[in-house]
Formats: C-alpha cells, structure tokens, sequence
C-alpha cells in the first residue's frame, strides 16, 4: 500500500505560520496559550487544506477575544463536562474547547495519536508527544491508550471513517483486536453519534474498506444485528453469491459508478444505505423450486423496507431521509425489470414520474446492486442496464424541464364526493400512472375516470 506524503515538522510549522486563520488569532492578545489541535493539523501534515479548525484555549474569557477577532458569535454544541464553542465565519469553522488541564494530558487523552499534536500559536511550538507525525509518516491509525475505545466507544467508528478516508493507512494490529473485543460497547454510544460517523463513511473515498473491515471485526452485526440473518442464511443455504457478499461487495464500485454521472453527496448517501438495506428481507422470503434448481426470493424488497424503517428509526434518521431510503429499496428492481428487450418510453417514463427527485439515487444503487452482483465484470447484461440508467437519467432530466403537471388533486375528488383516506390517494395515484402512460390527458377524463372508481365501490359521502 502507498504510504502518504508527509511534510516535515519544519514544512509543517511554516505552512501552518502561513494561514490566514492562524494569523488572525497570533496578532491577538490573549489571556492564556492558544493551540491549533486535531484533525487540522493531521490534514496540513498530509499536504491538505482543512475547512475546519480546533482550537484548545487554557482561559474561557478568551473565547470572547476569538468572536472579536472573526466578527462572529460562538454557539455552543455537546454537553457537558465536555462541550465546545462554535464559530462560522469567511468559509471557515472553528471548534474551541477549554482546557481542563495542560495541553500534554488533553492530547493523551485523545482518540488516535494521529490527531493528537498541537501547534502552539504564540511561540509557534510543534508538540507531539505520542508520535503522531511518525504515524502519519507510516500510514497508521493507532489509539494512544487501551481505555480509550471504553471511554468513547463510538472511537471504534471514527476508526473505520478514518480508515475509508486516508489513502494509504491502516489499522494498527492493536486497534483491530481491541475493537473486535470491544465491539458490543457501541450500543452505549449515541444514535446520532453514530449515524452521523456512517455518514461520513458513505461519502468517503473507500466505502467498501470500511464495510469489510466492520464485517470482519463484528462492529457491523452490532451496529446491524439484522444483517447477521443475511450471513447466516448465506451459510444454511450455501447461497452463490452471497447475499452479504453481494451487499458488501457493490461498495467496492462507488468509485466506478460516480465516473457515469455526477451524484450529488446525498444522492452518493441515499444509495449507500439503499445498498446497505436493500436485500435484508431475502432470509425471510427464501424459497428453492427444485424442479428448475433456482432460488427465489419473491418480494424481498417490502421485507427489506419494513426492515430497514426500523432500523432508521433506531439510528435517528431524518423523516424525509427515511422516506427516501424505503423508496429506493420498494422500487430498487424497477429498472432490471425494464432492461431486458427494447424498454417502451412509457417504461422509462413511469419510473422517473414515480421516482421523481430520487431518480439519480436510484440510478446509483441500481448500478451498485449489478456490479456486486456480477464482480465488477462488464458483460451484455451490465451494458443493456447501464443503458437503461442513461434513458432514465435523460427521462429525468426532461422531467425537471418540462414536469408533468397534476390534471386533478385531493381537493377535485372531495368536491367529487371523496372522503378523505386511503381510497382518495389511491385514485389519485391510478390517475397519475395512467396520465404517464398516456392513456388520461385531460381533467375532465380523469374525472370521470375517478367517479367510475367511485361507482365501483370505493367510499364516498
């Protein structure tokens, strides 16, 4: 593996010397020391650019001094006993925390010696106690402290993120054993927390990196206890291909799949966690027809949304965000099923008016569910699918031109004699698919149509 380029400590200092941010504040009168601290640091020693800065002051008054000096309010996140002031100002955030003892015992008890230096902004000091510099310089992502992951479980996450992130490192061998013993500590930390730490790792640069290495300490069956039914009907089975393999697998292609179009950060997001969840319901939809030697399962893709609701529920996923991951896994087979033979623009059409806005997201996992599916291999399958991808990304993009206006709402039906329910929406949805195929182009078609819908039975006033 490439080991990372790394600036010398001299390099280091004066770059650091050189920062605006930096500038700023070493031209300002202070009350005690100021040190730039953390990831900031790792990031310039890696030839980086960081957006964002951690600060650690010895005096709380001075935190007043930094609002000044940036014209901006900080705003306070965490709880205590540890908690950090905030301020947004000139594209830049700095984080700044308030030293409870000296800055030697606040890097010791930091999470991983890579992000434990600081720069001593007044005298322009270098401190490096646990050999960040050296780790960086050999690609490893070591933890300064055994107690260290019991103190932060989530620690085992920030990991993995790392791991996905920097090109280049690793684990060191002590870490990996330490979180494939520690892994069930994880359920102490919080949702959020944790969600926002998977987060990071579905729009790093190595997805699949760090699934398989959750996969192979354990962290992601205590994460995804559902997933382990997916490991286990692999082996009771002897599916080939794996269905975990198959999940875990289409990671291994983000990078390919962002190379066809230019997903957005959420789009890149919705399909990871669509990819994640996508299969989980196949164990309990298993079935083998002897006579053709094949295995089925049939309408795994409810099982897996219904799963997957309550998992989002658990790790406090947004409502909206929710409502979109189950809508990619329910609709996740939608343009497989149309890329065998000449796909009619009705076809096409349906899906993008159905899908709407999440249209490149499923494009994404679709691509991601068909090389996991076949290794990454091109073949005249992935080719008919990946054309199909393109027709629906066109459909898609003519749609946000010219969108396909309503020819009747809620309100038309109850002025109709509607009652307000589920037979209302239901209508409403019959006549959208029908005007998308064509087959209704008028309001007063899709009245009429409506009240024959009523006539049939469907309650009304």
């Amino acid at each position: 593996m490439r080991k990372p380029l790394l600036l010398s400590p001299s390099a280091l200092a004066e770059r650091i010397a050189r920062l605006e941010t930096v500038g700023r504040i070493r031209n300002g009168r202070f009350a005690g020391p100021v040190f730039l601290v953390g990831g900031a640091l790792r990031e310039l020693a890696l030839g980086r650019s960081p957006n964002d800065y951690d600060l650690a002051l010895s005096r709380r008054e001075d935190i007043s001094r930094i609002e000044e000096i940036f014209g901006a309010p900080a705003f306070l996140l965490g709880k205590k006993p540890i908690q950090t002031h905030r301020i947004a100002a000139h594209g830049r955030t700095l984080d700044i925390t308030v030293l409870a003892g000296g800055i030697d015992d606040d890097l010791r008890r930091r999470d991983f010696t890579i992000n434990a230096m600081a720069y001593a902004i007044g005298d322009g000091r270098l401190l490096d106690p646990l050999g960040g510099l050296e780790d960086i310089k050999n690609g490893v992502i070591r933890y300064p402290r055994k107690e260290c992951l019991r103190e932060d479980p989530l620690r085992m996450v920030k990991a993995v993120r790392h791991l996905c992130s920097l090109s280049g490192f690793s684990l060191d061998p002590a870490l990996e054993d330490a979180i494939r013993t520690e892994r069930a500590l994880i359920r102490r930390s919080a949702a959020e927390r944790i969600k926002y730490e998977l987060d990071l790792i579905m729009l790093s640069a190595n997805p699949s990196r760090g699934m398989r290495t959750m996969e192979e300490t354990g962290l992601l069956f205590e994460i995804f206890p559902e997933m382990l039914r997916l490991a286990e009907i692999d082996t009771a089975k002897r599916l080939r291909p794996s269905t975990l393999g198959h999940t875990l697998g289409g990671f291994r292609h983000v990078g390919k799949v962002k190379r066809f179009h230019p997903f957005t950060d959420m789009e890149t997001r919705l399909a990871g966690y669509g990819l994640l969840f996508h299969d989980l319901g196949k164990p309990a939809t298993f079935s083998f027809d002897e006579e053709k030697g094949r295995v089925h399962f049939y309408y795994h893709e409810r099982h897996s949304s219904d799963i997957a609701a309550a998992i989002m529920e658990r790790l406090r996923f947004s409502a909206w965000e929710a409502r979109s991951v189950k809508n990619l896994i329910e609709n996740h087979m939608r343009i497989f099923l149309i890329s065998t033979g000449e796909a009619t623009e009705k076809a096409v059409r349906r899906i993008v008016y159905r899908m709407e806005d999440l249209i490149p997201a499923l494009v994404f996992l679709t691509l991601l569910d068909l090389y996991g599916n076949s290794g990454g291999r091109e073949n005249a399958s992935t080719a008919q699918v990946r054309k199909r991808c393109r027709e629906v990304l066109l459909g898609y993009a003519e749609w946000k031109s010219t969108p396909l206006p309503r020819i009747v709402t809620g309100d038309d039906l109850l002025a109709a004699g509607f009652s307000e329910g589920p037979a209302l929406g239901q209508v409403l949805r019959e006549i959208r698919e029908k005007q998308i195929s064509g087959e209704i182009t008028e309001k007063a078609q899709a009245m009429a149509y409506a009240v024959s819908r009523q006539a049939g039975g469907f309650e009304a006033h």
